[in-house]
C-alpha cells in the first residue's frame, strides 16, 4: 500500500484523556491532559507535559504534585470543557459537577467520578518548547471498588473508559486480547498439559 508521507507532528494515538487535578480539596483545579503515558515500571514513573501559559502549570509546579484521573466515556463533554476554559476564570469543578476528595499520599485531590486516579509527585521538569514534560513518580493508585473482581483484580474493561485520537474521542470498545496471549500454550482437553 503506498504511504503518503507528512511532516513531523503529535500523530501517535490514541492516548487517555486524562482529568488532571491539582491544587488541594478545599481549592482544586482540573485540566484535561492528553499528552500522558508511562515511562518506567520500577519505580513507577509517568509523565504530563503542560504549557506554561496553562493556570494548572504554576499549580503543578509550585506544589510538586498532581494526580492522574481516567474518566469514563459518559464524562466525555467535561473532559472537553475542561480543555478548553481556564481555572483562572471559573471553577471547571464545581461547573461540571466534578467532587474533589482526598487522596491518600498527595495533597492534590482525587476526582471521584473516575474510576482510577495515580497519585503522582513530580521529580523533575524539562522544557520541551510549547510544553514542559513533569515527569513524576506515580505514589499510589486509587480505584473504584466495584471494578475490583474477588481475586482482587482490577477489571478493566468495565471501567468504560475512553480514547483521544487526532481531535476525537472514543469510547474503548471490546477486550480482543491479553499480554502474553500470543504465545501463551493451549490447555489439551482433559485439563491440564502433558509434559
Amino acid at each position: 500500500m503506498k504511504k503518503i508521507f507528512w511532516d513531523g507532528g503529535t500523530l501517535l494515538a490514541p492516548v487517555p484523556p486524562a482529568l488532571v487535578s491539582c491544587g488541594t480539596v478545599d481549592e482544586p483545579n482540573v485540566l484535561t491532559i492528553g499528552w500522558t503515558g508511562i515511562i518506567n515500571t520500577k519505580p513507577p514513573m509517568t509523565y504530563i507535559s503542560v504549557r506554561p501559559e496553562r493556570y494548572s502549570y504554576e499549580i503543578i509546579k509550585s506544589s510538586g504534585e498532581f494526580v492522574i484521573n481516567l474518566p469514563t466515556a459518559a464524562l466525555c463533554k467535561t473532559i472537553d470543557f475542561c480543555g478548553v476554559r481556564s481555572g483562572r476564570k471559573i471553577n471547571k469543578l464545581e461547573k461540571c459537577g466534578l467532587t474533589p476528595v482526598n487522596a491518600q499520599k498527595v495533597t492534590a485531590p482525587l476526582i471521584d467520578e473516575c474510576p482510577i486516579s495515580l497519585e503522582c509527585i513530580v521529580k523533575d521538569i524539562i522544557s520541551l518548547g510549547s510544553h514542559d514534560m513533569f515527569i513524576s513518580e506515580i505514589a499510589g493508585v486509587d480505584i473504584d471498588e466495584q471494578y475490583i473482581d474477588d481475586s482482587g483484580r482490577l477489571n478493566m474493561s468495565k471501567c468504560g473508559l475512553m480514547a483521544y485520537a487526532h481531535g476525537e474521542y472514543f469510547a474503548l470498545g471490546k477486550k480482543i486480547g491479553s499480554f502474553g496471549f500470543s504465545v501463551k500454550k493451549k490447555r489439551k482437553k482433559g485439563g491440564k498439559n502433558k509434559k
